[in-house]
Parts: structure tokens; C-alpha cells; sequence
């Protein structure tokens, strides 16, 4: 019987680690669509400071922030999506 006991221990244990592995994959992903639209915004800025002049480029520039605030919200919403289901999963 204890054969079985220690077998049941290292499938939970198993389990309790994918799912910690799992929620750490989130979390990274997170943090790679924040450092994606922390790009986007360095990029903007760095197109205002230096050609704040050209038109197209200021343009261009506000899109570009545009983009970096859809990336964020996109990457939060999916975490908080991912989020969610693991933890479903978890149940």
C-alpha cells in the first residue's frame, strides 16, 4: 500500500508544479507585452523629442503611443483571461 501513497504524492506533486509553471508562463507573458508597449512609448517619445517638427512624424509618433496602449490592454486582458482559466483548471 505504501507503494501507491508515495505514487499518489509525486502525481500531486507533479500536478502542483505544472500548474505553478503554468501560472509563471502567464505571469512572463505579462510582462512581455508590457516591456513590448514600454517600447512602443520610448519609440513615440524618442520621434517627438528628436523630429517634433515633421508633421507626419509627430503623427506617426501618436500612433505609435496608440499601438503601445492597445499592446498593454491586449496583454492585460489576456493575462487576466489566462489568469482565470487556470485557476478554473485549478478546481
Amino acid at each position: 500500500m505504501s507503494g501507491n501513497t508515495n505514487k499518489e504524492h509525486t502525481a500531486a506533486a507533479r500536478d502542483i508544479l505544472a500548474k505553478e509553471r503554468t501560472r509563471l508562463a502567464n505571469d512572463r507573458t505579462l510582462l512581455a507585452f508590457i516591456r513590448t508597449a514600454l517600447t512602443f512609448f520610448v519609440g513615440a517619445a524618442a520621434l517627438i523629442e528628436f523630429f517634433g517638427e515633421s508633421r507626419k512624424l509627430e503623427l506617426t509618433a501618436y500612433a505609435t503611443v496608440l499601438i503601445g496602449f492597445i499592446t498593454l490592454w491586449i496583454g492585460v486582458y489576456r493575462y487576466y483571461r489566462s489568469r482565470k482559466s487556470i485557476e478554473n483548471a485549478v478546481k
